[in-house]
């Protein structure tokens, strides 16, 4: 594997970019007990009624937000009110993805209660997603293994017609991903959140899908009958669109988080992966004003090697475990109000990371030079 310079189709990958003498894909000189032992002993607490109070203040916000619309009715108001509720349905998310992890609370009840409550509010099987997710957690950084933004091997890139590549790679496309993937998962891989007999499942987690999957329903049952009650135009506006905006946020944070550094980070196989390193190639980034109302989920590093640790302790975790993590932390970008700066970010990767080597422990993101060509010309 090529550790700098160039790759073979003339598209560097620019190793050395950020600092020449640091290479992201060495083993690092410190362990993870290293990093737990940094962080301070209270951000490893759950508080269960501070984590009710924020679901709380999220569903006043929702049905503050419809009520808002419902009262005004006027298509000035309409575009604002679908950008904030589309973040306030992320929010909802960010939640149940706590509830997932087990760092909501340490009630598994309250946990389960919460996730599907929150996730079948915004359509998203919960056990489903939390199986698959936890698998992510588990093998991130892992080529083959991991389950979430996963990079294409060559072969698999070539085998791929001409149409879906450029569905794939061109920009707004990849940010309606999120449906597509729960009914189908991804590319090279197979199954469904929905089927409790898909290969996503252990036998013993069947039950729990159906669970989240009869939950799904009855909430795609209500949405059915309300598009009668109140019409469909009307039902579209209020939750439609803001459905839409909410997996355009999903979508954008999610592939941020693990894709679009200034300096290309590696991803594993074999015995070159571990737990520690996986997690090392995720990428912290700032969302401005977003960060309080979608739960700093921008402080990822620390979430993804310790998703236990709850959404209001990562920050400060983060901060007393820095010294420890040294260059393999990578401080983000500092963003204005609105984190516009993160969309050029998302361009840049989307077109350039096309796939990896088909072998190799050690690989990084190649170019397609014939698809990035047709991607550049059709921008201009």
């Amino acid at each position: 594997m090529e550790k700098g310079g160039e790759n073979a189709n003339g598209f560097g990958h620019g190793i050395g970019h950020k600092d020449d003498d640091f290479d992201p894909s060495a083993p690092p000189p410190f362990r993870i007990a290293e990093i737990r032992a940094a962080i301070p002993k209270h951000c490893w607490i759950k508080n269960p009624w501070r984590s009710l109070s924020y679901v709380l203040r999220d569903f006043f916000m929702v049905f503050a937000l419809a009520a808002a619309a419902i009262y005004l009715n006027t298509w000035i108001f309409w575009p604002l009110y679908w950008a904030a509720q589309g973040t306030m349905f992320w929010a909802l998310f960010v939640l149940g993805h706590d509830c997932g992890h087990g760092s909501f609370s340490n009630s598994t009840l309250l946990n389960s209660l919460m996730g599907h409550l929150l996730h079948s509010a915004i359509l998203v099987p919960y056990n489903g997603w939390r199986i698959s997710h936890r698998t992510h957690h588990q093998n991130h950084g892992n080529v083959e293994n991991d389950e979430s933004w996963v990079p294409l091997t060559e072969k698999l890139y070539k085998s791929l017609d001409q149409s879906t590549r450029k569905l794939r790679f061109t920009v707004p496309f990849p940010l309606f991903a999120y449906p597509f993937y729960l009914w189908s998962r991804s590319p090279g891989k197979e199954g469904s959140h929905f089927n409790p007999y898909s290969n996503l499942f252990a036998p013993n987690e069947r039950k729990d899908v159906i669970t989240s999957t009869l939950c799904w329903s009855l909430m795609a049952a209500l949405l059915i009958y309300l598009s009668f009650a109140v019409g469909p135009i009307q039902l579209l506006k209020l939750y439609g669109v803001p459905h839409l905006i909410f997996v355009m946020w999903l979508d954008f944070v999610t592939y941020l988080h693990h894709h679009g550094y200034e300096q290309k980070l590696p991803w594993y196989r074999g015995k070159e992966w571990s737990y520690l390193r996986g997690g090392l190639t995720t990428v912290d980034r700032d969302y401005g004003i977003f960060n309080n109302i979608h739960h700093d989920i921008g402080t990822h590093v620390i979430h993804h090697l310790f998703p236990q640790i709850p959404h209001y302790h990562l920050v400060e975790a983060t901060k007393a475990a820095k010294p420890v993590l040294g260059k393999y932390y990578r401080e983000p970008k500092k963003s204005g109000p609105i984190p516009l700066h993160l969309i050029e970010s998302l361009v840049r990767s989307i077109t350039e990371d096309h796939y990896v080597d088909d072998s190799g422990e050690i690989v990084y993101y190649q170019t397609d030079p014939e698809l990035f060509k047709s991607l550049k010309s059709k921008a201009i």
